[in-house]
Order: C-alpha cells, then sequence, then structure tokens
C-alpha cells in the first residue's frame, strides 16, 4: 500500500516540513558541543532514544498506517537502522576528536554525496556539471581541512574529520533509500531509531567502559539533540522529500552548513574566519550546482 501524499494547495506541506527540519539540523552541532561531557557513543544512545520517542506520536496517524512490501523488512529494520547508527555515531565521534564547526561542515556535504549516489544509480553514469559541483563542495572542506594539514600532517584533527565525512556518507544513502523504498518511513522510524539506540548503547557498554555521572545540562542537551535534529527533524525530513517539488526541498538542506556555521559563531561555541563562511559558501554553491547537473 503505498503512503498518502499529505500536499494541500493552500499549504505546501513539503517545503515548510523540510524547512523545519534544516532549521534543526543546523542546531545539531550546539547541542553536541553543549554535550561533550557525555561520551560519544552513550550520547549517540540518549540521542536515539530520545528521537524515538520524539518520532512516536508522528507515526501514529491514519495517514501513515502502511505495510511493509515484501523483502523490504531487513531494509527497513536492518539496513536503515545501521545507516542511522552510523550517521549519528560517526557525526558524534568526529566532532569529539575535531573542531564542532569544521566537522559538521565535513559532514553537511552529504547532499552533494546525496546527488552523486542518485545519478549513478539512476544513469550509471555522472555528468560534468554533478562532478564540477562536488569538486567545488568538496573543495570548501580541503579549504577548512589544509591549515591542521600542513601544520600537523596527517595528526591532529584528520581521525575526526574522517569520521565526520563517513556520517555524511551514511546520511547521504540515507536520504537515497528514504527516497527510493515504496512506503513512507514515518510509521516505522520510532523503532528504527530505537534499533540504533540499541546498537548505540550495547557499543558505548564495551567500548566506553567508565561509569561516571554526567552532569543534568548534557544529558538535556543530548535528549534535545534526539527530540529535535535526530527525532521530529527525521519524521519531518521523509514527509518533506514525498510532498515535493523535489529539486526545492533538496535545495533546502544546503542551507544547514551555513545556519549551523552562524549558529556556532553566535553562540560563542566557533571562532569566526574567513574561512568557515567562504568554505560554507563552496558547499552549498557546489551541491547546488550538482543537483542542476543530476
Amino acid at each position: 500500500m503505498q503512503a498518502l501524499r499529505l500536499e494541500n494547495p493552500q499549504f505546501p506541506v513539503g517545503p515548510m516540513a523540510g524547512l523545519f527540519a534544516v532549521v534543526l539540523w543546523a542546531l545539531a552541532p550546539l547541542l553536541i558541543d553543549l554535550a561533550t561531557m557525555i561520551p560519544p557513543l552513550r550520547l549517540t544512545a540518549i540521542t536515539l532514544l530520545a528521537g524515538s520517542m520524539a518520532a512516536l506520536p508522528m507515526s501514529l496517524g491514519k495517514n501513515f498506517k502502511v505495510e511493509i512490501p515484501p523483502g523490504f523488512s531487513m531494509v527497513i529494520y536492518g539496513l536503515i537502522p545501521l545507516l542511522v547508527l552510523g550517521a549519528v555515531g560517526s557525526y558524534l565521534v568526529g566532532l569529539g576528536m575535531a573542531p564542532t564547526a569544521e566537522g559538521a561542515l565535513i559532514t553537511y556535504t552529504w547532499p552533494v554525496l546525496f546527488v552523486l549516489i542518485n545519478q549513478w544509480f539512476t544513469h550509471r553514469t555522472l555528468s560534468g556539471p554533478v562532478l564540477g559541483g562536488a569538486a567545488i563542495a568538496f573543495g570548501g572542506a580541503v579549504l577548512l581541512l589544509a591549515p591542521d594539514a600542513l601544520n600537523n600532517g596527517l595528526s591532529g584533527n584528520m581521525l575526526g574529520y574522517a569520521f565526520a565525512l563517513l556520517a555524511g556518507c551514511c546520511w547521504a544513502l540515507y536520504s537515497w533509500l528514504c527516497q527510493n523504498t515504496p512506503v513512507t518511513l514515518t510509521p516505522f522510524m520510532p523503532t528504527i531509531l530505537m534499533i540504533a539506540a540499541m546498537g548505540a548503547a550495547t557499543m558505548g557498554v564495551v567500548l566506553e567502559p567508565e561509569n561516571v555521572a554526567f552532569p543534568f545540562s548534557s544529558i538535556a542537551a543530548g535528549a534535545a539533540l534526539g527530540l529535535g535534529p535526530y527525532g521530529i527533524a527525521m519524521v519531518a525530513w521523509d514527509v518533506a522529500i514525498r510532498n515535493g517539488p523535489t529539486g526545492l526541498v533538496g535545495s533546502l538542506a544546503y542551507g544547514v552548513p551555513v545556519l549551523a556555521a552562524f549558529f556556532l559563531v553566535v553562540s560563542g561555541f566557533a571562532a569566526p574566519s574567513w574561512q568557515l563562511p567562504v568554505a560554507a559558501l563552496m558547499v552549498v554553491l557546489g551541491s547546488l550546482l550538482a543537483r542542476r547537473g543530476g
């Protein structure tokens, strides 16, 4: 049974839901900095558990009563939770090892990765504009990485940046699956996030054995991270990409790195520098060019 479309001629559900998700995602780096006292895997578990609780009320509407098509159970309850765990866990691990603003911007190259994946699976080739857009976007990332690489070689923050890039790859694959699964993921989102949270908690117990009390402010920030960017925003984005227009909704995601950098600088968690806004604009422009070419 196909998912029902929610579009209303008088109310652009898709763009509004996409804009709401983008603002929440842009707040994620700020909340991560506020929750920095919690080890990343345990923070991932707290975040995804809160996200599961936030997604539950929105998954119960009559418009979302759908059945899983034959053969898609392993995708919905296996592959997608793994991608969510990889995206959120790698992001939090990466930002724990590298500067928040720079690491976040590396992850937010995922829209251009999404275009690359989508065009490859659709046409089995990559056009010149798509490759050019990708080069511009990743050039922005290189602009941020170059000073650290020149000063510290492969040491310093490079491992954190690698985890941030892995998170971006997971987000791109997750978005591609959201777009191509035959049913909306909204009714399954609480279970998907709960499965991912259990995986993060298990890894946290094994790899982060220290048992210490964390400040309430950090726990509250972790819960807010799950309720907003990884709870409500996940459902809103699923609604957005299914209730288009696809080009407009996809373009909204390119504003995330600019908004995230703005929030971090205004709040004092990132020092203003010319590299950060220039790199953010390069990521946005490269993503827009890649989408136009794709």
